[in-house]
């Protein structure tokens, strides 16, 4: 039997080799947790190299990701497909083994990580989706969902805010099935010629005990038996997160550079690649592994095992309860329900027939209220702010410790939340939505960036878009984030003027599964919109001729949201003027941009001067109007006043939208 020592040696090796060769990576934590990979992949993992998307294998989150090589060579070592060609190109254009672990890239990624702190906000959600799985789907002696989820981070992990927010919240739900493994090295980028004492000081045991974590520490995590002894100790409390503190010395077995920041982000150099060699007694060659080693690491025979016996639980299960099993495939395999299409038309049309005045965002809870009872995989949520977003439906039932639920209360954790639900969507079987107010989108901001970097289909419900929510002042009013936001690219950006546009808008989010999307809706009431046919379906082309004037137009006034309502105003007074304006509703700019050039010729066409209108920054609109068409909106930040006065004081006014017409049609 191969030396536990030297099966732990291979990664070092594989870590120190590649960084070399790229002459650029992180060759420290790799080399430093070793041991303790070696002890969960082997002595724990539940998992099947053939398959890495077998439903019910274990989660494996790096929420540490600089140490990508780490988890490159154990996938590579245990049978995963990567080559050792694809190690030998760590960090080269077009390689599967990028400088951070990317999900969709790698076989065996389960997130994209890098940021910290955000791996293990993402394996929170990866073990609420499991618990409320579990809860939904199991019955006696059919346990199909039970799993666990592991999650190995570091002190930059500890440190940034979002762990705060993600690990309070997984103690408060009891999220027993999760396990965490701190790498505590004591080593930071900063701290090349000390330790982050200097700037972290943190009692972690009662930090952790104070959320409700249970707390192993002490750890030895150079001791493979230690760290075994350990996770079966994490593994029988049930109740608590679990996390397992471990010290390490960051490029243990380098001579010189362990134990030291040099190693943290940068190559050991070849003479100290050579010197660790001799240190741990490894005589191979870069990128060289023994037979034995990788019989050692070989988890492809245990891997379809555990498969085929939970195939063989699965089957049964089917036959014992077939509805149950097919709604499992179906949730799991990502499927919105067969008769979804024909319900989403009737919420559109019902929309349409109904003719509401009324806010978008209570549009918006409308189309919850029609949705989510076929939707069973809706797992909403707010950042404490459940009845400004409303976010609940009349089917929505609080997630608990010991219940289960289609609702969370977040707390006041933006960014916490909008990470947890990533994790849950990434695992599989719900279609996660939250709520906040759209400023407060900047607290996420990270999460929302890796959410279209991943291509995961979440949800974020932006209530308060503009200074029209008024009161609270310009810390509340958000001016430039609508178009922060269209700028990331992958996520889609509805701001809907009525309760049609929102209902479409609901549409497209839950019918695209390949990225999020962010609603962008009014705490205002807007009015509704009269449409022709062909401008109703045209919604979803996300800009369309919501108006035409009674000839040819003489200018194109482009609107958004609450100031569709300005535009429509504008083209009846200019019209008693004879002068014909097209009114153009953009919801979706993506979507629009997404057309075909003869649509968006249509809508816009060319030689027609453009005044665009919208409660935020001006320069974005630009690309629609052109440095000789006009933009109407505001480039500094709101007041506090009622939003009546308020949009009077920054000119969205009928009056100012249809001075800019006319400017522009007298040349």
């Amino acid at each position: 039997m191969t030396d536990r020592a030297e099966l732990a040696n291979a990664i070092r090796a594989l870590a120190m080799d590649a960084v070399q060769q790229a002459n650029s990576g992180h060759p420290g934590m790799p080399m430093g947790m070793a041991e303790i990979a070696e002890a969960l992949w082997n002595g724990h993992l539940r998992h099947n190299p053939a398959n890495p998307a077998w439903p019910d294998r274990d989660r494996f989150v790096l929420s540490n990701g600089h140490g990508s090589m780490l988890l490159y060579a154990v996938l590579h070592l245990t049978g995963y497909e990567l080559p050792m060609a694809e190690l030998r190109r760590f960090r080269q254009l077009g390689s599967r083994t990028p400088g951070h672990p990317e999900r969709g890239l790698t076989p065996g990624v389960e997130t994209t990580t890098g940021p910290l702190g955000q791996g293990i906000a993402n394996a929170v959600g990866m073990a609420l989706a499991e618990k409320l799985l579990a809860a939904e789907f199991n019955r006696p002696d059919f346990p199909v969902i039970d799993h666990r989820t592991y999650v190995f981070l570091g002190d930059g992990c500890m440190m940034e805010g979002v762990s705060h927010e993600a690990c309070s919240l997984a103690g408060t739900l009891g999220l027993g099935k999760l396990i965490a493994i701190y790498d505590d090295n004591g080593i930071s980028i900063d701290s090349e010629k000390g330790s982050i004492r200097q700037w972290y000081t943190d009692d972690v045991r009662r930090r952790f005990e104070g959320y409700g974590w249970q707390v192993i520490d002490e750890v030895d995590g150079h001791d493979v038996a230690a760290v075994d002894r350990a996770l079966r100790k994490a593994k029988r409390d049930r109740e608590r997160p679990a996390l397992i503190c471990a010290k390490t010395v960051i490029a243990r077995g380098a001579p010189n550079k362990a134990n030291t920041g040099a190693a943290h982000g940068a190559p050991l150099g070849e003479a100290e690649v050579a010197a660790t060699r001799a240190a741990i007694g490894w005589a191979h060659p870069p990128f060289e592994i023994p037979p034995r080693v990788y019989e050692g690491w070989d988890a492809r025979k245990r891997g379809a095992a555990a498969e085929r016996r939970w195939r063989k639980l699965l089957a049964a299960y089917e036959r014992a309860y077939p509805a149950e099993a097919a709604e499992l495939r179906r949730r799991l395999a990502g499927e919105l329900p067969a008769e979804f299409a024909a319900r989403a038309e009737r919420l559109v049309a019902e929309a349409a027939a109904k003719a509401e005045t009324i806010a978008t965002r209570k549009a918006s809870q409308n189309a919850l209220e029609a949705l989510k009872p076929a939707l069973p995989e809706l797992l909403g949520g707010s950042a404490d702010l459940t009845g400004s977003n409303l976010t609940m439906a009349k089917v929505s039932r609080a997630v608990g410790r010991t219940q289960p639920g289609n609702y969370v209360f977040y707390g006041v954790r933006e960014f916490g939340m909008c990470a947890v639900m990533n994790g849950l969507a990434l695992h599989g079987g719900f279609i996660p939505y939250g709520g906040t107010f759209l400023v407060f989108s900047d607290y996420a901001r990270n999460a929302l960036r890796l959410a279209a970097l991943i291509g995961v289909r979440v949800i974020h419900v932006f209530t308060h878009d503009s200074i029209g929510l008024g009161e609270d002042g310009p810390t509340h009013q958000p001016v430039e984030q609508a178009a922060s936001l269209r700028l990331v690219p992958n996520l889609e950006v509805w701001r809907p003027c009525d309760t049609v546009e929102t209902a479409v808008a609901w549409r497209a989010a839950l019918e695209r599964a390949a990225g999020p999307t962010a609603l962008l809706l009014s705490r205002q009431n807007l009015p509704f919109v009269e449409r022709g046919p062909q401008a109703l379906a045209d919604v979803r082309r996300g800009g369309y001729i919501l108006r035409e004037g009674h000839a040819a137009p003489a200018a194109v006034v482009i609107a958004t949201g609450s100031e569709v309502q300005l535009a429509l105003a504008a083209q009846r007074a200019l019209a008693a003027e004879e002068l014909p304006v097209r009114v153009v509703s953009m919801p979706c700019t993506g979507a629009f941009d997404r057309q075909d050039g003869a649509y968006r010729e249509a809508v816009l066409p060319r030689g027609v001067p453009r005044v665009a209108i919208e409660a935020g920054v001006t320069d974005p609109w630009r690309k629609y109007t052109g440095l000789e068409g006009a933009v109407i909106g505001i480039d500094r930040f709101g007041e506090s006043a009622p939003a009546a006065a308020l949009f009077e004081h920054y000119g969205f006014t009928a009056r100012k939208v249809a001075e800019a017409v006319r400017r522009l049609a007298a040349g």
